[in-house]
């Protein structure tokens, strides 16, 4: 119930505080036309569909949107980082995801019937989205099949990363979803070590991996002892990813 209230008072807050503008470097929203839902686009008709949206700033920890809420918008984030996360039966939030620039969420609503947001969307640091009326992206793709289609293969690619994402989560050991989770966070996977950067603050990426915060943290500090990471912060330099696997296995 406390979460509950907590969430309420955050979405109390005013989200709206720029109008629509057209797709352009300086304003941020350059990215959107190498999005795979907005590609295929001819520049007439997204930047009608850009003259029909609205940005967003959101301030800490300020929601965009809560679960369950009718839904006739889906964003594009401009600037800054979301988190999106569930209340469970007994109002604890379990982080889903995070959505950072150049992403798009909540484009599920293009197809859902009845659209209702599934989650609640919290930002995570001062951030910008954009937010698009599902109604005229609707129109958009019933108007060109070649839109239609570029929409499919985006949902087919995410569909993809989801499968993967339950993968990692359906691992019983604490450990192993630590690991495989630090992994995918590098570029070039297991052929390459290197410098990550966790897209959420520790407690939170406990809660995505389903553990408490205070495993998440032991176990962090056993791969450091162990000479598997280097931790500064919220950076980790993994040098030697091949061997963080192995000892998963």
């Amino acid at each position: 119930m406390v979460a509950m209230q907590s969430a309420e008072s955050r979405y109390a807050k005013p989200v709206m505080v720029a109008t629509n503008t057209l797709v352009d470097d300086e304003g941020g929203l350059q990215p959107l036309r190498s999005h795979a839902l907005f590609s295929a686009l001819s520049d007439s008709d997204l930047e009608n569909l850009i003259l029909q949206s609205r940005r967003l700033r959101l301030g800490h920890h300020q929601l965009l949107y809560r679960q369950d809420m009718p839904a006739h918008h889906f964003f594009f984030v401009i600037s800054g980082r979301l988190r999106l996360y569930r209340l469970d039966s007994s109002g604890i939030d379990r982080t889903l995801d995070s959505i950072a620039p150049g992403d798009c969420f909540a484009e599920v609503m293009i197809y859902a019937d009845p659209a209702r947001y599934a989650c609640y969307a919290e930002a995570l640091k001062t951030s910008e989205v954009l937010m698009i009326p599902v109604k005229a992206y609707q129109e958009l793709l019933d108007s060109k099949p070649e839109y239609a289609n570029a929409a499919l293969r985006h949902y087919a690619m995410r569909a993809v990363s989801r499968f993967h994402d339950l993968e990692i989560m359906t691992v019983q050991n604490a450990r192993d979803r630590l690991i495989r989770y630090l992994i995918d966070l590098l570029p070039n996977g297991v052929a390459e070590g290197g410098e990550v950067e966790l897209p959420l603050p520790k407690c939170l990426v406990a809660s995505r991996l389903a553990m408490q915060p205070e495993t998440f943290s032991r176990i962090l500090a056993d791969l450091k002892s162990n000479g598997l990471v280097r931790v500064n912060r919220s950076k980790l330099f993994i040098s030697d990813p091949k061997r963080l696997i192995e000892i998963s296995q």
